[in-house]
């Protein structure tokens, strides 16, 4: 590496263990951030509340696919990782909003980070992939 690069990404700056030890890596936060963001429906839901609060039937209309029980799994998840915040509205039938806390506004930033580089190399992806037999990541 040359004198010049000095913007060493922060992932490289903490050297891992080799062999990197099983429960070190289940108790990594980042790690869990990755499987949290990394389900079907958690990034997704992030995006959409980062426009402002939305009602529960609001996002299960905006999310084509989703059952009221993965939909209901997945806030709650992300409500339990302190990134969205839950209000029972005194209603009948009582109305349930949800928005970001000021934690998963945080989240915005490095998600549209990571968004913009996929768009950036979509077509270097696809072309990689298609160079290994078209396999796609799995699921």
């Amino acid at each position: 590496m040359s004198d010049a690069y000095t913007r060493v990404p922060s992932v490289l700056t903490h050297r891992l263990p080799r062999p990197v030890p099983a429960d070190e890596l289940a108790a990594c936060p980042v790690g869990e951030v990755f499987r949290r963001m990394g389900d079907k429906w958690s990034m997704l839901l992030v995006v959409l509340l980062g426009s402002g609060p939305h009602r529960y039937g609001e996002l299960h209309r905006a999310v084509e696919g989703i059952s009221q029980r993965m939909l209901t799994r997945t806030l709650r998840g992300l409500e339990t990782d302190g990134l969205v915040w839950r209000e029972v509205h005194p209603t009948t039938p009582p109305a349930v909003e949800y928005g970001l806390t000021p934690l998963g506004l945080t989240l915005l930033e490095p998600l549209s980070a990571l968004a913009d580089w996929a768009v950036r190399h979509e077509a270097e992806i696809g072309e990689a992939r298609s160079r290994h037999g078209g396999a796609r990541a799995p699921r």
